[in-house]
């Protein structure tokens, strides 16, 4: 495991640097120039070739993507080119908590909706429960998130007043406020994506259900609900884990037109309003950010399989 572990660590490294070359480069060829955007064509275009020796964006490409590559292998991300030229990791730094709590109560919430819903639905196959909960998940799944999270904000913020429309609340300023933030975007998100869990548990595991072993689990007396959850459910984890894995690292980049509907200037915002910009730092530092957070997701998912399913050996 241990040796796995390194390998793809290895293998993460490469990619994210890969990633990260690639970007420089397609950043540079897209047409326009950053300097022109950020001074609204109507600077002096003496000022504007002073601004762009201070950037280092006069030296050849090959030059900015050495001294970038040397500053990141330092850790250092460089600084916005934009206002006051803050830096990418401060930056990056206080979308982050954001983003990443935004995340994981969505993933709550979702988990919290497709559980149940998936596991009931395959016990009750074609039941009204089961055509109960598969129309509620192909609502969800139609349904847009901007459209829910607006819906949201005018019955529980505008008309009832019970949690805060917009922004957000580091957790330093209390649980509750912190928490009553991010209720509201969480299930906004979180809708659509236990929607697509729901759907993927109830089919993993009418898959399992048909399989021997589970008529061997009953044919020894075991209850109905030690069939279900220790060995139906297990086993059909692996197509599942999957699913989450993937769909969490998304959650934690694509969240962006929820984040502005409620306000919230996390990652996806972050990168989003760097490529409207072409603020190159900003952009290369979220996407590195994006990338790891993918390559980790992955790398877990890896590890929880074998964890789930004894038979799979990752160092083979």
């Amino acid at each position: 495991m241990t040796v796995y572990i390194l390998r793809r660590s290895f293998y993460a490294l490469v990619v994210m640097w890969a990633v990260a070359t690639l970007v420089f480069f397609m950043l540079r060829a897209v047409p326009g120039d950053p300097l022109q955007a950020m001074l609204f064509d109507v600077g002096d275009p003496q000022a504007v070739e002073q601004l762009r020796r201070k950037l280092g964006l006069d030296q050849p490409i090959y030059v900015q993507y050495f001294l970038w590559f040397g500053r990141l292998f330092q850790g250092d991300l460089g600084n916005s080119i934009y206002g006051s030229r803050i830096e990418v990791s401060r930056i990056i730094a206080e979308a982050f908590p954001r983003t990443i709590s935004l995340a994981t109560l969505s993933f709550f919430v979702a988990l919290i909706l497709a559980v149940p819903a998936g596991l009931i639905s395959a016990v009750r196959k074609n039941s009204p429960l089961d055509h109960g909960f598969t129309f509620v998940a192909f609502l969800g799944l139609s349904m847009p998130d901007f459209w829910l999270a607006i819906l949201l904000i005018i019955v529980f913020a505008v008309n009832l007043q019970w949690l805060p429309a917009i922004g957000y609340a580091p957790l330093s300023q209390g649980f509750w406020p912190w928490l009553s933030h991010l209720i509201l975007p969480s299930i906004a998100i979180g809708t659509a994506f236990s929607a697509i869990l729901a759907r993927m548990i109830r089919s993993a595991m009418l898959e399992v259900l048909k399989s021997d072993f589970i008529q061997v689990a009953r044919s020894k007396g075991l209850l109905e609900r030690q069939v279900i959850l220790k060995h139906a459910f297990r086993n059909a984890l692996i197509p599942v884990i999957t699913v989450i894995g993937i769909a969490f690292a998304l959650l934690m980049a694509g969240a962006v037109i929820v984040e502005n509907v409620f306000a919230i200037k996390g990652l996806g915002r972050v990168l989003i309003q760097g490529i409207l910009n072409r603020d190159y730092p900003v952009v290369q530092g979220a996407i590195l950010v994006v990338s790891a957070i993918f390559i980790f997701s992955n790398l877990l998912v890896d590890v929880l399989y074998a964890m789930i399913d004894p038979r799979i050996e990752l160092e083979k």
